[in-house]
């Protein structure tokens, strides 16, 4: 038992470090696998023996019950606000300076503390004897809610014990925030799945953690800065700055774009610098905070109606602002994705005048019921996209038959092109059927079909094909391959285009011409055809003219081909104008690309399915390439239609998966012996 308890105590101090690590510094330590085989052991440690469980156990941040309520919290050091400097030019920062030197009756530079102003939730951590005991929110600032439960679940970065030596009682105030990034890939995929979308990673942080369901929080992309503290016994810090750097000392993720500067010059040129990469910074701020360093002064200037006057927030311009929505226009992006977009009458957001606002979806257009005329909320933050947060209620009455339809203010049509649209088969995006032709998605289109996996044309890159738009040179990839559209003349008008560059380019599309008719499926890029799927379907049909006539009924038939798959293909080819390309390509007085596919039924390996995992001693992409060049498909993933799994030196998950299937596990020396003899 002493052994048990011993490994226990070992491992909550290893996995907390490597959380540390992950979590707080954002440098892995060591693989996910090993990470998750420790967290494994401690689990059945302190199953066999619950006498062991602790609450700062890294185990007990998993799982959690619903809760009924919230508890509420009396603070032992009230969360007080600090006054906001609503003048937003340099003049906020001297005439702050100018009350503190006043208050004081110093006549000399202060030191000041400078930090970012967060924008998410307020929390107060209490810690005894280093082991986190509760979390609670600000409330009123005397009285919050208990979110203990849910901080130990939903952020990771959150200490659950505190190494070195802290105070008996430690109560440390922070901000509790979502990441931009994580928070647009959270709404991306609540739309993807037709769900509810947060309105801002503020309301994402405050709303995930006063979530009742723990489960739920923890779903959220939660993170966490600490900037300061409550009651405290047993410490007492001489600077705000020896504060922030005690706090990070004992594994709190603290901000480092902190720094210590003197009187009014020292804050005005923070402010002025943190504005100017404003739009850079990973997370929401609204503004600066201004701290006297030392903290003897701060309490000699103490407090005046329930705010520190040793303390100051100097905003930026809002990042959110009501207007008018005037119009409803259609984007088409480069994928064919159709993107509602709000005309607004203009206003000033964020730092910048903005006029027009995604709406994201039709799902997202009628969840929020933005109709013409409506008075809405805008919201620029960073270099995200401005959008549409919602309508301000109060705008009379609003029929349900007046929602927005997409389909129906389009007339099922393209608006760039006058391709069909379809809608996705999740229901949240209309897409154009049009990707051969349509002018929206044009270089993307020019881009995939020339890209080393599909056509394979070395050089036409992002750059190149531009230019090839733009000169209004190539409309289509069969323009690639004509001669009276693309030709040394024509080239020697581009940019940095000389003749040596242009004739190697038209070799290279000259080069291109005979190709297999998996790569050539897969240049179309239709829809969720991906290169292996273009590859089922050249087995599976043989030819391109079998391939356009086939059904969903037929084409549900290929391996591995569903209905969601079978329905973009059917949509492809039933455009009229994608046909038209085709032919093109295919017209020897035009394209004059040849199809040169041998039988896949043929090769040896044919029908086989691999998966790779390790460090191999050839790469990845020539493995696949020599295992497809015998008929073999290669996978992503292990699973039961898998018949071998070639396993380099530190091979992880895959691996152990392979063996739970009893699956074929190949060496690398077997592997290359099975590749020279050519069959399994």
């Amino acid at each position: 038992m002493d052994g048990d308890a011993a490994r226990a105590a070992e491992l909550r101090k290893e996995i907390a470090e490597y959380d540390y690590w992950y979590y707080v510094k954002d440098a892995p330590r060591v693989p996910d696998a090993e990470y998750d085989r420790l967290f494994r052991e401690l689990q059945s440690l302190e199953l066999m023996h619950p006498e062991l469980l602790s609450p700062d156990s890294p185990t007990q941040r998993v799982g959690g019950k619903p809760l009924e309520t919230f508890s509420p919290v009396r603070h032992a050091v009230p969360m007080l606000s600090i006054r906001t400097e609503t003048d937003i030019t340099d003049q906020g920062a001297v005439a702050f300076d100018a009350r503190v030197r006043r208050e004081l009756g110093l006549d000399v530079e202060i030191e000041y503390a400078c930090e970012l102003k967060f924008d998410g939730l307020a929390i107060s951590l209490r810690y005894e004897q280093g082991r986190l005991v509760q979390a609670a929110t600000r409330g009123d600032g005397e009285t919050g809610e208990d979110v203990t439960q849910n901080v130990r679940h939903a952020v990771r970065q959150i200490p659950l014990s505190l190494e070195g030596m802290p105070p008996d009682i430690l109560e440390v105030r922070g901000e509790i925030y979502m990441r931009r990034d994580d928070f647009e890939r959270y709404n991306a995929a609540q739309r993807s799945e037709g769900l509810p979308t947060l309105v801002n990673p503020r309301n994402g942080a405050a709303g995930s953690i006063r979530q009742l369901d723990p489960a739920l929080a923890a779903r959220r992309p939660l993170k966490f800065f600490a900037y300061g503290l409550g009651e405290v016994q047993g410490w007492k810090p001489q600077t705000q700055q020896e504060l922030l750097d005690r706090l990070e000392a004992w594994g709190f993720p603290v901000n480092d774009m902190r720094c210590v500067v003197k009187g009014a010059s020292g804050l005005v040129e923070f402010h002025n610098r943190i504005e100017n990469m404003r739009d850079q910074l990973p997370f929401d701020i609204d503004g600066v905070v201004y701290k006297v360093n030392s903290i003897a002064l701060q309490e000699s200037l103490g407090f005046a109606s329930r705010e520190p006057r040793w303390a100051c927030a100097h905003k930026f311009p809002a990042e959110e602002q009501v207007t008018v929505v005037r119009g409803i226009d259609i984007q088409v992006g480069r994928t064919g994705k159709l993107t509602p977009v709000a005309k607004l009458e203009p206003v000033f957001v964020g730092g910048t005048t903005v006029s027009n606002a995604t709406l994201h979806n039709e799902g997202e257009t009628r969840r929020k019921d933005v109709r013409i005329g409506d008075r809405v909320i805008v919201r620029r933050a960073g270099d995200v996209i401005p959008e549409v947060v919602g309508v301000v209620p109060g705008g009379g009455e609003r029929r349900e038959e007046d929602r927005y339809d997409l389909y129906k203010s389009l007339s099922g049509r393209c608006p760039v092109c006058g391709s069909h649209i379809v809608r996705e088969e999740d229901g949240a995006d209309w897409r154009c059927t049009g990707g051969l032709f349509c002018p929206a998605q044009r270089k993307q289109a020019l881009l995939h079909f020339s890209s080393r996996r599909a056509m394979n044309i070395d050089g036409l890159g992002d750059r190149l094909v531009d230019q090839l738009v733009e000169a209004q040179i190539v409309d289509t990839p069969a323009d690639l391959y004509d001669q009276r559209k693309l030709n040394l003349s024509a080239l020697s008008k581009l940019e940095r285009m000389g003749e040596k560059s242009a004739q190697n380019l038209l070799g290279a599309i000259d080069n291109s011409r005979k190709t297999t008719l998996a790569r050539f499926i897969f240049a179309l890029g239709i829809r969720n055809v991906g290169e292996a799927t273009a590859k089922d379907l050249a087995r599976h049909f043989g030819s391109l003219e079998t391939l356009m006539r086939a059904d969903e009924e037929k084409l549900v038939e290929v391996r591995d081909v569903g209905p969601v798959v079978a329905r973009s293909i059917v949509d492809f080819f039933a455009e009229q104008h994608n046909v038209e390309v085709i032919q093109g390509l295919l017209d020897p007085e035009r394209g004059g690309v040849v199809l040169e596919d041998k039988a896949e039924t043929e090769k040896p390996l044919a029908g086989k399915t691999f998966v790779l995992t390790g460090a191999l001693a050839m790469s990845r992409d020539i493995a696949k390439e020599r295992l497809e060049s015998l008929g073999a498909k290669v996978a992503g993933s292990v699973s039961k239609k898998t018949d071998y799994v070639v396993a380099g030196e530190n091979s992880g998950s895959k691996l152990e998966r392979a063996r739970e299937l009893n699956i074929a596990v190949l060496g690398e020396q077997e592997f290359l012996a099975m590749m020279e003899g050519g069959s399994a």
